[in-house]
């Protein structure tokens, strides 16, 4: 059995399809379903049993498990702006500690969800202790399992492997609510708006052009995947795409595949801006000096590790995004 934490959510629910895709079903999700309509996300998955997250962890701690072939743990807070560190260290370090320590005893490969928030402002974004500085609890919570993995890197009975997502976008993200990428946002915005709405220039980065690494979910699937494929790697690596692109980007692709859709024809981003296609608004006074205004992941590790596989750009994943979630609602519209 393959256990997915955070199943029925974003990054989980693509995984549990990535599994599906290789023919495997006895997964085990694990989440909390207070969010109900979540489910949907699960929907399309084979899986052969689901538990709570307070079931399982309890479960963990008095090692009432079935035999496990591997964890992919994915399951946390990943609201960047909650302040409730007590909440935070707990769920998000205190349980990420309670399982490799399980798996550990148990043999069992286990590859966990860290974060790009880690490096904090940059702006290097490689995977060591000198370039790591967090501007946020959740950020800190991830940054402090880390360094178990590190110290203990010499003495492990089984795989570990820290995966550093940066900026993720994809299908499953809508109960993801603010926490969604700029993607979902931006194609909501214009569906409901006709425009779409970027931060002005802030911290010495022009309206629009502050920059971040987007990874589109089924790359980072894939990622995942090539570590279960290779268990006699363990480490903490970078997932992205190596590029950083700016949110004029993302909201230029969106705009214009939203157009092609409707039989219009493309826009510069110039020609957005002058029919206020696209908008900026001031940059939040309660974001600055905890925002990151640029990133882009090192590749290097990842690379050495053997990964080869190409990336998707914003160009070629959020257009693939917005025909997947047109598509979606106009089936679930009948038409």
């Amino acid at each position: 059995m393959i256990v997915v934490t955070g199943g029925a959510g974003f990054i989980g629910s693509n995984l549990v399809a990535g599994l599906n895709a290789r023919g495997l079903q006895n997964i085990m999700v694990v989440d909390d379903l207070t969010d109900g309509p979540k489910f949907k996300n699960l929907v399309n998955c084979e899986i052969a049993d689901y538990l709570d997250k307070d079931d399982f962890r309890a479960r963990v701690q008095r090692g009432q498990l079935p035999r496990i072939e591997a964890i992919f743990h994915q399951g946390a807070c990943s609201d960047t702006t909650e302040q409730d560190g007590r909440y935070m260290m707990d769920n998000n370090y205190r349980v990420t500690l309670e399982l490799f320590e399980y798996a550990q005893a148990q043999k069992i490969p286990f590859i966990y969800a860290s974060s790009a928030a880690v490096y904090g402002a940059g702006p290097n974004y490689r995977e060591g202790r000198q370039f790591e500085a967090p501007l946020n609890v959740y950020g800190y919570s991830k940054f402090l399992f880390d360094q178990v993995l590190r110290q203990r890197s010499e003495q492990l009975s089984a795989p570990v492997v820290g995966l550093r997502y940066f900026n993720v976008y994809g299908p499953n993200e809508g109960h993801k609510g603010r926490m969604a990428s700029v993607a979902l946002h931006n194609m909501r915005q214009y569906q409901q708006e006709g425009a779409v709405r970027l931060f002005g220039g802030w911290d010495g980065y022009a309206e629009g052009q502050q920059e971040r690494d987007f990874i589109a979910v089924d790359d980072a699937v894939a990622v995942n995947l090539y570590f279960l494929d290779n268990p006699q790697i363990s480490g903490i690596f970078n997932c992205g795409t190596g590029r950083a692109q700016p949110f004029n980007d993302i909201a230029q692709t969106v705009v214009n595949s939203m157009r092609a859709l409707e039989g219009l024809p493309k826009l510069s981003l110039a020609e957005l801006v002058a029919q206020d296609i696209i908008r900026y608004v001031p940059f939040p006074d309660d974001l600055k000096g905890r925002y990151q205004s640029h990133t882009q992941a090192d590749l290097s590790r990842l690379r050495s590790a053997g990964y080869e596989a190409e990336f998707l750009t914003v160009e070629q994943g959020v257009a693939n995004y917005v025909h997947k979630l047109y598509a979606k609602e106009r089936q679930a519209k009948g038409t």
